[in-house]
C-alpha cells in the first residue's frame, strides 16, 4: 500500500524556507493545495515562502479580504492564492466549480482555510495541515488526495528521510 502522507517539523523560519525550496522543486508541473490550520499557525507564511521559491517579486499577501490574489511566477505560469474564511460554510457552496477550474495542469493554487469547503473539493489535491508547538516550531503534514501528486509527496520522503 501506497503512503501517501508526510510529516515535516520545521523548528524556523530558515526550516520552513527550506521545506518550501523543496516542495517547490517537486510541484514544477503545477498543483493545487489546500492548507488546513488555526490563526497563526503559518498557511500564508508558507505560502509566500513557495511564491518566492517561484520566482514571483512583487509582495505576497493574505487573500482574505478579497477572497483571491492572482500573481505570475518567473515562467509566466498563474498561481493563484485564495483564502476561503470569509466565504465560510455556504459561500464556498457557490464558486466550488470555479476552484475546480483552479485545479487544471499547469498552474499554481493553494486555498487557505480549507477547512471552511467541507470537502466539497474532490478533485485531486494536496492537503497541507499546519499546525504549531509550544516551542514555536510548525508541523506541516501533507497529504495526497487521489493519485496525481503522490510524486510530490515521495520526492518530500527522499528529501526529508
Amino acid at each position: 500500500m501506497i503512503n501517501n502522507t508526510i510529516k515535516i517539523t520545521c523548528k524556523n523560519l530558515d526550516d520552513t524556507a527550506h521545506l518550501a525550496e523543496k516542495f517547490s522543486k517537486h510541484i514544477q508541473n503545477g498543483v493545487f493545495v489546500c492548507l488546513f490550520g488555526e490563526i497563526g499557525a503559518g498557511k500564508t507564511a508558507f505560502v509566500k515562502l513557495i511564491a518566492k521559491e517561484m520566482g514571483i517579486t512583487e509582495k505576497v499577501t493574505s487573500p482574505s479580504f478579497v477572497i483571491l490574489n492572482e500573481y505570475k511566477t518567473q515562467n509566466r505560469i498563474p498561481f493563484y492564492h485564495f483564502d476561503l474564511y470569509r466565504l465560510e460554510h455556504t459561500g464556498v457552496s457557490s464558486i466550488r466549480e470555479e476552484l475546480q477550474e483552479y485545479s487544471k495542469n499547469g498552474i499554481y493554487t493553494f486555498v487557505e482555510w480549507a477547512e471552511f469547503s467541507d470537502e466539497q473539493l474532490p478533485f485531486d489535491r494536496i492537503d497541507i495541515n499546519v499546525t504549531y508547538n509550544n516551542d514555536d516550531s510548525r508541523n506541516y503534514e501533507f497529504i495526497s488526495r487521489g493519485e496525481k501528486y503522490l510524486n510530490v509527496i515521495e520526492g518530500l520522503k527522499n528529501d526529508f528521510t
